[in-house]
């Protein structure tokens, strides 16, 4: 498991603000070359029109906001401080003002989800109480449309948005003063009004001042004194921060205050960064690690001195009149009759440094997700220990009741959790570290069968066994002692009940390689023993497997290999058959983690195997030759505050009718990052109904 991305951010960041050189070479990759130290050996690019001085004379940023497809040509939103919000049309005239507190910042956000149609949000940040603003265009008007807490707590600086393509969401990015980056999902409430649901909060140790997103998911920030950083900007993915651009390049001339991308398509995408101090704008090459390429200095329209300190950014390729190729807006906080907005033609800015604008690309229509995408139905309260602790769960089906069905699940460092269906937290054992957890039905001890529980117990290197008593809805310890697992780190473990013999029996690995077969028994008095019936070796590290009790096959995850099947029997041998390997299927990617069936009658039913590396789950058919059907991710519900999965380590299928919503079964995933907000690990529940109708199974 990958560290937590904020204290991975954190650290990275206060390693820059201590002048570690390892930050320095992080800074310097990719980014070639130096421009010299005045503007009069950048290029120079004329303004074709400014916009009108705002009521107050200060500015902060501008968004350019498209009308409906076909329907205008949209108008410019800026931030006018005391003065709210300003309105202007494409040449610059200013025809409205709404009010908004003292405004810093501005920017536009396409394709909410508002009664089924698509929405454009306008969001601002108003200092006064440091709160967002969120307001829909109409017309020549703004309307206000916040609801619910927009309160950040923070001092805010600057905005920035992004629609997500895996789930649709549209998401908001707040920089602050004190170096706060706060990550909000947009939501749509009742009567049209609109929500921001905090999703994660990190932090670095000075002001930010502007940030933008790519159309592929990367935050850029500009932290005043320091430079430019890049992140991930799904919150389910790492964040993997980088510093792509600081003063020491020799590029800045000091402080940065602005950041913005002119998107021409693939190959034609460029970074745009303010730098303030020397009174230029730099370009960078997104499609080759954000190499630097050039520098021009921003003039008044008509020509004379540069802009003195360009400000914040803001850029499109879509075409608006007397711009064809697109429009850069740069805030001039400095013109001499009082702040106002700069505009400059897109393929003038990128000839002035020998690059082309490329095409149009419309923010108002979505990047298509990569697999087909399901959301949760419910999520699991957080495990108890914090860190890198939720590991795997086991699904069990009431008999008679399914909606007090129960999942039982690990805490690695700590113990075992007892779950509803809904995710209601029931019990904690904190028994020891146990890692792995499987269950089967059926076990008879004294003469009553019971649900035998047994997890990988990675305190005392143990089978660790329990009763499930579904009624009570409690776990009871019933090993006969401590049951040793023979291995010197047990990890993985799964189990079967055979089908010939009526036998149960756990498998359980290690990092090493080893696997063995223990028997579970009747120790006769009251409790239960394991006794070792076969061992295997695999070349690397096995976690995940799941046995299919009506076959007799094991299926095993080989981590940076693939998942092979052999007979599950203790006297089958130790014949392996690959079922897929992670080099010969594109859409896996290691680690190969959890794994779970889905048992249909007749022997059909699917395999669904977690693919780490992507955060996706591949599903297989039951019967061999156990084809490949498809892959999907689990997204976010925004609406219902439940986030997506991802990292997912252990997992568990089901079959079985599950109570509501749970009809057709579930899926069961441990959740590597629990955010919308950042909270310790969990589980989410994902409707097999969903799964089915996502990827068109039977």
């Amino acid at each position: 498991m990958r560290p937590h991305l904020s204290i991975l951010l954190a650290s990275v960041l206060s390693a820059l603000a201590a002048g570690c050189s390892d930050v320095d070479a992080v800074a310097a990759a990719g980014n070639d070359g130096a421009i010299a130290g005045d503007t009069g050996q950048a290029a120079t690019v004329a303004a074709r029109a400014t916009t009108a001085t705002s009521a107050t004379g200060k500015v902060g940023s501008a968004a350019h906001v498209l009308s409906p497809a076909g329907h205008g040509p949209g108008r410019f939103v800026g931030s006018a401080a005391l003065g709210g919000l300003e309105i202007y049309t494409v040449d610059g005239s200013r025809i409205g003002q709404a009010p908004g507190g003292e405004v810093a910042a501005v920017t536009v956000a396409y394709g909410l989800d508002v009664a089924g149609a698509a929405a454009t949000v306008v969001a601002a940040l108003d200092t006064t109480d440091n709160r967002l603003r969120l307001y829909r265009l109409q017309g020549e008007a703004l309307e206000e449309v916040g609801d619910g807490d927009l309160l950040l707590g923070f001092a805010g600086e600057g905005l920035c948005s992004w629609r997500n393509p895996l789930d649709g969401s549209v998401n908001l990015f707040v920089v602050g003063d004190g170096g706060e980056i706060e990550q909000r999902q947009l939501h749509a409430t009742p009567g049209g009004r609109v929500g921001a649901r905090s999703v994660r909060r990190v932090s670095v140790p000075s002001t930010l001042t502007q940030c933008v997103v790519s159309r592929d998911g990367m935050v850029y920030a500009t932290e005043e004194a320091v430079g430019v950083w890049r992140f991930a900007a799904d919150p389910e993915a790492d964040i993997a921060a980088a510093l792509v651009e600081s003063p020491r390049s020799g590029r800045l001339a000091g402080e940065t205050k602005g950041v913005a991308i002119v998107d021409g398509g693939d190959g034609h995408e460029w970074l745009l960064v303010s730098d303030t101090d020397g009174g230029r704008i730099n370009v960078y090459d997104r499609g080759e690690d954000d190499a630097f390429v050039g520098a021009f200095a921003p003039l008044p329209p008509g020509g004379g001195d540069p802009l003195e300190e360009p400000g914040p950014l803001f850029a499109t390729t879509v075409a608006v009149p007397g711009f064809d190729g697109g429009v850069l807006a740069v805030a001039d906080e400095e013109a001499a009759d009082g702040g106002d907005f700069k505009l400059y033609a897109i393929a003038e800015v990128l000839a002035a440094v020998g690059r082309e604008a490329g095409g149009a690309v419309d923010p108002r229509v979505a990047t298509a997700a990569a697999v087909p995408v399901v959301q949760p139905r419910y999520e699991t309260a957080p495990v108890p220990s914090f860190g890198d602790a939720a590991d795997d769960p086991a699904i069990w089906a009431h008999p008679r009741d399914p909606a007090r069905s129960l999942i039982v699940a690990t805490d690695k460092k700590g113990g075992l959790v007892l779950y509803d269906m809904q995710g209601r937290q029931l019990q904690y054992l904190a028994d020891g570290k146990m890692n792995n957890v499987d269950l089967r039905d059926g076990f008879l001890l004294g003469g009553k069968e019971v649900t035998l529980v047994t997890a990988s117990d990675r305190t005392r290197r143990a089978v660790a066994i329990y009763v499930l008593d579904g009624p009570g809805r409690q776990l009871r310890d019933v090993a006969d002692g401590v049951q040793e697992s023979g291995l010197e780190d047990p990890y993985g473990l799964c189990m079967y009940r055979s089908a010939a013999s009526g036998r149960t029996y756990v498998f359980i690995n290690s990092g090493d390689g080893p696997l063995f077969q223990w028997e579970l028994v009747d120790a006769g008095n009251g409790r239960v023993r394991a006794e070792l019936v076969r061992q295997l070796r695999f070349e690397s590290q096995t976690e995940g497997c799941v046995a299919d009790d009506g076959t007799g096959t094991l299926f095993i995850g080989e981590e940076d290999v693939g998942i092979w099947k052999l007979s599950a029997e203790p006297d089958g041998g130790d014949t392996m058959t690959p079922l897929v390997r992670v080099e010969d299927n594109p859409a896996l990617r290691a680690d190969i983690e959890g794994m779970g069936l889905y048992v249909q009658p007749d022997g059909r039913g699917y395999l669904v195997a977690s693919s780490q590396g992507n955060d996706t789950y591949a599903v297989f058919r039951r019967e061999a030759p156990h084809d490949y059907v498809g892959s999907f991710a689990v997204a976010s519900d925004g609406a219902a505050g439940i986030d997506g999965i991802s990292e997912t380590d252990g997992l568990d299928v089901s079959s079985a009718n599950l109570g509501p919503g749970l009809e057709r079964g579930a899926m069961v995933a441990q959740d590597g990052r629990n955010v919308m907000p950042v909270e310790n690990q969990n589980y989410k529940v994902v409707p097999w109904s969903a799964i089915a109708e996502a990827l068109g199974l039977d």
